[in-house]
């Protein structure tokens, strides 16, 4: 099966450490911060709304209900909740996916949400370093997000409930991650030193960790493979001179495999549903940068200027 072989869980989880990698990065480079702020927003909010508008009017042509049935009470509450990066409070649109396994128009906004928090905390946790030092820092963070993860799985596994586990991987559950980012960057020329005898520490982790205590393992190994293959490894082209497609691709990428199986499309065809899935995830992605991302961003920017060389 495709799930065994791609993990959607692992790709969240590799999101938050690049993410603490490079927010960190991005602080650290601020002249001040309302110009890291500043720079948060339009990265991230223009191309988020564009989405979510985007969103509502394709369900008010996909829907399966009447025109005044559709703009209801519900659709305004989405695009109110989901503006506001809450899209856990409607995450459905009225008659649109309804016969869809899942419902939900987006599903991976729910990672938003939690990446913004951790914008709002970054200056905190830098002004902790410079007051309490650093390391035993990111020690404490790290150790608070393993307990609480570790807590909140231990009463699922007792009572059977799926809200603990769903919990478990809000903040601060995904706090490890960000965190095991952060050190890679600060501490990355340490990393580097020592990268051949850490990745295969790393993967042999992964080979036995239902060995080990995997809730605290998990993201300083998953964190040396994502560092390594995202910074480390040996040149395979510049290909961010064409734009930064990541973020569009991201955000657009549900909703588009939404679209495909709500019409039955490829249903005998797994190869073909995701060769054109992937096509059309990247060519709106193409699109969403160039006309909506890039537009916002300053010309300082190094997402702006990396396509300049």
């Amino acid at each position: 099966m495709l799930s065994s072989a791609f993990s959607s869980e692992v790709s969240v989880k590799s999101f938050f450490i690049l993410s603490g990698f490079l927010i960190f990065m991005s602080y650290q480079n601020s002249q001040s911060i309302s110009s890291y702020y500043s720079k948060r927003i339009r990265r991230i909010y223009p191309a988020y709304i564009c989405v979510i508008l985007i969103s509502v009017m394709l369900g008010a042509v996909f829907t399966t209900l009447s025109v005044n049935q559709y703009w209801a009470l519900k659709t305004i509450k989405y695009l109110l909740a989901n503006l506001t990066f809450l899209n856990f409070l409607q995450p459905e649109l009225p008659g649109f996916f309804a016969s869809n396994s899942h419902s939900a128009v987006n599903g991976a906004l729910w990672t938003l949400k939690i990446e913004v928090m951790f914008y709002i905390s970054v200056p905190l946790m830098v002004a902790c370093f410079n007051r309490f030092g650093r390391l035993p820092v990111m020690a404490l963070l790290f150790l608070s997000s393993v307990i609480y993860s570790y807590v909140l799985f231990a009463m699922a596994q007792s009572n059977g409930s799926g809200a603990f586990i769903e919990l478990q991987r809000q903040l601060p559950g995904q706090l490890t991650f960000f965190i095991v980012g952060a050190a890679g960057y600060y501490y990355f020329e340490v990393f580097k030193k020592h990268v051949f005898y850490l990745v295969p520490i790393a993967v042999l982790a992964f080979v036995l960790k239902v060995h080990l205590p995997w809730v605290v393992l998990e993201p300083l190994a998953l964190g040396v493979l994502v560092v390594y293959f995202a910074i480390i490894f040996p040149y395979l082209g510049n290909f961010s001179k064409y734009g930064d497609f990541s973020y569009g691709i991201y955000i657009l990428h549900f909703p588009i495999l939404q679209l495909l199986i709500a019409n039955h499309l490829f249903v005998d065809s797994p190869v073909s549903f995701i060769t054109v899935a992937a096509a059309l995830v990247l060519f709106f992605s193409i699109l969403l940068w160039h006309f909506i991302e890039k537009p916002f961003l300053r010309k300082s920017s190094h997402y702006v200027a990396k396509q300049g060389s």
